[in-house]
């Protein structure tokens, strides 16, 4: 579970993305932002999620709304996530984890007993003014990029 609530601020990053670029939070004041939060690139239900955020790209856009995955990848292997599935949001990459436990996702998980760490599939909806709005936990991927939707449009 994230232990940021909505009402909380978003807590600030400064990120490489694909392409070679950068970005901060601080870059996107005045807008809304959908962050949500991927364990690996071009795994099933990672790139279920990607093709669905990516369906509804132009929808978020009118509704004033910046969508961003983020995970622990290399920046390399976003540019060849993005260039496969055509994806045209950005994707953060944070090696260092730090923006990942700022915002309660990098948790222990457990498969067949063994513990390991990783991203726990969570989504952020962050208004213009900086603060969470909406938080989704333990995403199932099927139907959630249109919940995401219909929140920021009601922003």
């Amino acid at each position: 579970m994230s232990k940021l609530d909505p009402g909380a601020a978003a807590p600030s990053f400064d990120l490489p993305t694909d392409g070679a670029g950068r970005l901060s939070l601080a870059m996107l004041k005045g807008k809304a932002v959908v962050l949500y939060f991927y364990p690996k690139d071009d795994t099933s239900g990672c790139t279920q999620e990607a093709i669905e955020f990516n369906g509804l790209r132009k929808d978020f856009e009118k509704a004033g709304a910046v969508v961003l995955g983020v995970s622990p990848d290399p920046v390399k292997m976003h540019d060849k996530f993005k260039a496969k599935h055509g994806l045209e949001f950005g994707l953060l990459s944070d090696e260092t984890k730090a923006m990942l436990e700022a915002y309660g996702v990098w948790v222990e998980k457990s498969m067949y007993g063994r513990k390991y760490m990783g991203v726990e599939r969570t989504t952020f909806l962050i208004g213009a003014d900086g603060k969470i709005a909406r938080v989704w936990n333990k995403v199932k991927v099927p139907g959630h990029a249109a919940d995401v939707l219909a929140a920021a449009q009601a922003l």
